[in-house]
């Protein structure tokens, strides 16, 4: 990958506890599912506004057979997992895992910012997953100033990956601090997405900074909010702003 930086955090995942922590219930998270989520510890991504830097920095100490353990007695009671973190697919026992918890019987989503294509093809490929959450980080050009990475073509490639197949729905959505992103940025995202044919809603989503709870990058709270009504005015696809 060159100078691509995001793969060299990728090389920092070891075999140690992949989770930080499990939420054992959510109706948020998975449309319309009860599910839980899975916090994979770690990720190749060092946003600025990131409101989980224990999860981005920590290590797991939950490990794969306690997560089991934990999805066993929910059988019945949950209807899906939602493999979140950090960043999901930079574990490497991801996919085993995914389909341990498909034949329990759980549906599957996959939070993920997109630099490994080839983990999300290889759960697509195996049907491992029924829901894909897709974060657009930022155009090319603030990338690297939102992410810390250079990786835009790896998550290019992940969006081109889900735009061409139609059988697993996904979601595409950005968290703005617009410290770092304005309107002018989040409309290309949006001509992006148009001209790959993307069909779904764009979800637009505030950052949380809070002086009590310091970001990834210690960003202090936003100055201004976005425009919405110039966002819902020049977008050629449907916002869902929160």
């Amino acid at each position: 990958m060159g100078a691509d930086m995001g793969a060299g955090i990728d090389a920092d995942m070891g075999t140690q506890a992949p989770f930080h922590a499990i939420t054992p219930f959510t109706m948020l998270d998975f449309p319309d599912l009860c599910a839980c989520i899975l916090w994979v510890a770690g990720c190749n991504m060092r946003c600025g506004y990131c409101h989980n830097p224990q999860i981005v920095l920590g290590k797991g100490t939950i490990g794969e057979a306690e997560a089991i353990a934990f999805l066993q007695r929910r059988v019945g009671l949950l209807d899906g997992v939602v493999l979140s973190g950090g960043e999901a697919t930079t574990w490497p026992g991801l996919v085993g895992f995914a389909a341990r918890v498909k034949a329990m019987g759980f549906a599957a989503k996959l939070d993920t910012n997109g630099l490994r294509p080839d983990v999300v093809m290889r759960l697509l490929e195996g049907r491992l997953v029924d829901r894909i959450a897709l974060d657009y980080k930022a155009p090319p050009a603030r990338f690297r100033q939102v992410t810390a990475t250079t990786a835009y073509s790896r998550f290019s490639a992940t969006l081109e990956l889900l735009c061409g197949q139609s059988d697993v729905p996904f979601e595409v959505r950005t968290t703005v601090h617009t410290g770092l992103l304005d309107e002018g940025d989040i409309l290309w995202i949006a001509r992006d997405l148009a001209a790959r044919g993307y069909s779904g809603r764009y979800a637009v989503q505030r950052a949380v900074t809070n002086r009590d709870r310091p970001t990834l990058g210690c960003m202090a709270p936003e100055e201004r909010s976005l425009d919405i009504a110039r966002l819902e005015a020049e977008s050629p696809i449907a916002l869902a702003v929160r």
